[in-house]
């Protein structure tokens, strides 16, 4: 039996959280998803689903009638259409869900000899979050970290922007280089020879002549300062992307990405 939200009552205030307040949402320990392919990946992968939330007054898609029967025990709420749309920020949604967070463990992160990870550092757009996520899980990196004070990855924007890989690729917020730092020191004292890469115009080398086929953590910095000194002492290796034209840099996710399709390209070639 699906419960009604008609108009702007407590629960109704209570998912806008999710939506616009990062500490509540931490706190409940969950979050807004939409879309097809964002909510099937999610289901895919063994997310858990705590509520659908649909358009009470439409006839559903049958992907979103099949969405709903394969969660009978879930909670099902049946919403206006405007109040669906403000939790969705676009109009003529038609279902969204409540998606309990995963933990932030490194350890999710599996590290096998061909390991490839991204550290994200204080990145301050969601939607670069998402797409540096996106690239990771395209070229067939086994993780993304985020470090220091960032913006929210479980935010929606970062959630859309990564069309669906956040679900299928592990994202773990760590609070400074210290902590990865420790997990990186673990793997290696357990026989992995990871290798920690910075990237910066001013590199030792050019990113395609540095061997990517090892096991790595690509650093990336935020978007405006780069990556502080602590991160700088920690990289083995700096390296630049070479470009022409009047540009003097990348956007963070652009070069988290050319650096990514580098390290894919040569272990496809290997």
């Amino acid at each position: 039996m699906a419960t009604r939200i008609s108009q702007r009552n407590a629960r109704f205030q209570q998912l806008q959280t999710l939506v616009t307040n990062r500490n509540k949402r931490h706190r409940a320990g969950e979050f807004l998803v939409q879309g097809v392919r964002p909510l099937t990946m999610a289901v895919e992968h063994g997310w858990e689903v705590r509520a659908l939330l649909y358009d009470g007054e439409r006839r559903l898609s049958q992907w979103a009638r099949d969405l709903l029967a394969a969660h009978p025990h879930t909670e099902h709420v049946k919403m206006a259409p405007d109040l669906l749309a403000e939790l969705a920020e676009k109009e003529d949604a038609e279902l969204l869900a409540v998606i309990a967070m995963r933990p932030d463990d490194l350890d999710r992160i599996e590290a096998g000899p061909d390991f490839l990870g991204v550290v994200f550092d204080r990145p301050t757009q969601p939607g670069n979050i998402g797409a540096v996520v996106r690239s990771a899980d395209a070229f067939g990196a086994h993780g993304v970290i985020t470090t220091g004070h960032a913006a929210d990855a479980y935010d929606p924007k970062s959630v859309r922007a990564s069309t669906g890989s956040f679900f299928a690729t592990p994202v773990v917020r760590s609070p400074s280089t210290a902590e990865v730092m420790e997990w990186v020191t673990a793997r290696r004292a357990a026989g992995l020879p990871l290798v920690v890469v910075a990237t910066d115009e001013h590199g030792d080398a050019d990113v395609s002549a540095y061997d990517l086929t090892q096991p790595v953590l690509l650093l990336v910095g935020n978007e405006t300062t780069g990556l502080p000194q602590s991160w700088r002492d920690a990289a083995d290796v700096t390296l630049s992307i070479p470009m022409t034209g009047s540009a003097s840099s990348l956007n963070a996710a652009n070069a988290a990405t050319v650096v990514l399709y580098e390290a894919r390209r040569q272990r496809l070639a290997k």
